[in-house]
């Protein structure tokens, strides 16, 4: 392969993520998983040292023009403001090499899990991610009991990394949730039924006792969704790109 070649391949490879990541933000602000704040991020193609991400604004006002490049320590080269937890993503990163894309969001039918003893778990297959329990990330087991509960520095991002482990989903206590893939799509899909399981669980525990998924099952749904993400993603890009760009004139 010549140098001309490589160079438009690593081109088009970046064009294709920022299109994609502005598709994301207005995805998820359109599927009620993010509103004027939360943020989804995705590991650069041709850099795996340094994640794409927007600069501080509303998601569904992202524009590629607001994408920025950052470093795993969250520092950018760019001088218009960021967003706070970047160190989310960033400390994420360094921690799970195979993660490529996470979306924090604070998706209402999420947080009441984050604050009771009830764990979030798979009731239904298109969540088969969550057969095991979600843990949850208590920011006061690391900074005391006074902060505003944000992740505002790498020591905060380290424990929240720690905390998830290797569970495709956290939930942050009193604050909202992280939703890592191994595709931007795949995080995508898991931030929007991670709020959809969520809803579905507490109908259920409103009837009675739930039968939830077991490992196994999960791991086969979960096989199975894969497959058919793009599907899903197609409808969700439509809608967005229909409402929430019409929104924006």
């Amino acid at each position: 392969m010549n140098s001309g070649t490589a160079m438009k391949q690593e081109n088009t490879s970046r064009a294709v993520q920022l299109a994609d990541l502005v598709d994301a933000n207005h995805i998820l602000f359109d599927q009620g998983v993010l509103d004027a704040f939360g943020h989804v991020s995705t590991r650069a193609a041709d850099r795996p040292d340094r994640f794409l991400l927007s600069r501080n604004l509303a998601p569904a006002l992202v524009s590629e023009d607001d994408i920025l490049e950052f470093n795993l320590d969250g520092e950018t080269l760019d001088p218009r403001p960021v967003y706070l937890e970047r160190f989310i993503h960033g400390e994420i990163y360094k921690a799970r090499p195979d993660v490529l894309a996470i979306v924090h969001s604070h998706s209402p039918a999420v947080v009441p899990f984050s604050v009771v003893d009830t764990p979030l778990r798979a009731v239904m297959h298109m969540a088969g991610f969550l057969a095991k329990p979600t843990p949850v990330f208590e920011i006061r087991d690391v900074i005391g009991d006074a902060s505003d509960l944000l992740i505002r520095t790498a020591e905060s991002g380290q424990a929240l990394a720690t905390s998830l482990a290797q569970s495709p989903v956290l939930l942050m206590r009193g604050h909202g949730s992280v939703a890592v893939g191994t595709s931007l799509k795949d995080a995508v899909y898991r931030a929007i039924y991670t709020e959809i399981n969520a809803k579905t669980q507490a109908d259920a525990l409103r009837l009675g006792s739930c039968t939830y998924l077991t490992e196994e099952e999960g791991h086969a749904t979960v096989s199975t969704m894969r497959s058919q993400i793009e599907r899903a993603w197609g409808i969700w890009r439509a809608g967005a790109r229909t409402r929430v760009q019409f929104a924006n004139g």
